[in-house]
């Protein structure tokens, strides 16, 4: 069986999907996914078994210059991947009105997607075949989820769901070598940031328990704000600069991660990597950590100010306790 999906965006999205590709897996051994994903997280579809080919598209900056040459002929190639096969099913678990219109409408077999009144783009729902309908009063993993079980007739499941990934990262090391933690001090909105100085007292108690810190980063300003958290504390290490892979297998080896609400934190869960994100002004309820020891840590009123580094520090006492018991 033969499935194109489509789930273009953002990095927290595109690994919330990674549960129900696991569960089609076990309920459909033989099938296989195409999927068609932004060309800036192409990388993670290919740490899952049940993808044969990833199919890149640039929507976010083919619309900059839509027109010119260089975009029209990339955006041709990309339509002749797409249409290479005749799918058993094409799904659409973006939900806007971009994906169903520009990708999933070209695309060769029944298509499936939620509903007017569970898509997020009730437009996008006049591009399917099929129409399904999905609860919005759940976890994002559990609606995509719900989303493939309509889509591809198997029995809803009962567990929590399985990434799928974190296998993919697994390999031998020396104790000593993973007895650090990854700070994931870096996010898009201002407001979602934990001020520098919570996280250099944080740093600091950290200090005498003979734990490493590991600061990855991406953009240059986050590249400058991780040296300033690192400055003159010798056991945090300022990470180069490094690819998303990279990235995951620092993160898939670490003890304990601490983060705010960025899609980093996603790639944390789904790793099965004990975390505790930070949230001031966002509701970890509907796109929080999903997963294995995923902890939020929500101030009392929703600024990230007051979440203070010992309330942080003691709640990474107890994770590490619980880990290593």
């Amino acid at each position: 069986m033969r499935v194109l999906l489509v789930k273009t965006s953002s990095m927290g999205d595109v690994l919330h999907t990674l549960p129900a590709l696991t569960d089609a897996k076990q309920h459909i051994p033989d099938i296989q996914f195409d999927w068609v994903v932004e060309e800036g997280f192409a990388q993670i579809p290919t740490w899952h078994s049940a993808v044969e080919n990833v199919i890149p598209v640039a929507i976010r900056r083919w619309r900059k210059n839509w027109f010119k040459k260089d975009t029209c002929r990339e955006r041709a190639h990309f339509k002749k991947q797409l249409q290479q096969r005749q799918y058993d099913a094409v799904i659409d678990a973006q939900g806007l009105l971009k994906s169903a219109f520009l990708v999933t409408r070209l695309a060769h077999g029944p298509k499936h997607g939620c509903d007017k009144k569970s898509v997020r783009e009730p437009l996008a729902s006049f591009f399917y075949d099929y129409r399904h309908s999905v609860s919005k009063q759940q976890h994002a993993v559990e609606r995509i989820r719900a989303l493939f079980v309509e889509s591809l007739g198997y029995p809803k499941p009962t567990k929590i769901g399985d990434y799928g990934i974190a296998r993919h990262f697994l390999h031998s090391k020396i104790e000593s070598e993973n007895d650090y933690l990854v700070f994931l001090h870096a996010t898009t909105r201002d407001e979602k940031h934990w001020p520098e100085a919570h996280w250099r007292q944080l740093i600091a108690e950290i200090q005498p328990t003979g734990m490493r810190i590991k600061l990855p980063w991406g953009a240059e300003h986050e590249y400058q704000r991780a040296l300033r958290l690192a400055e003159n504390f010798p056991h945090v290490e300022v990470l180069p600069k490094l690819t998303l892979a990279e990235v995951a297998q620092i993160l898939a080896d670490a003890k304990a991660v601490v983060s705010v609400d960025t899609g980093l934190s996603h790639l944390t869960a789904a790793l099965d990597r004990p975390n505790i994100t930070l949230f001031g002004p966002t509701d970890p309820g509907l796109i929080g950590g999903y997963g294995k020891e995923q902890h939020a840590l929500r101030s009392v009123d929703n600024t990230m100010e007051s979440i203070m580094p010992e309330e942080v520090m003691l709640f990474l006492q107890s994770v590490l306790e619980k880990h290593l018991a």
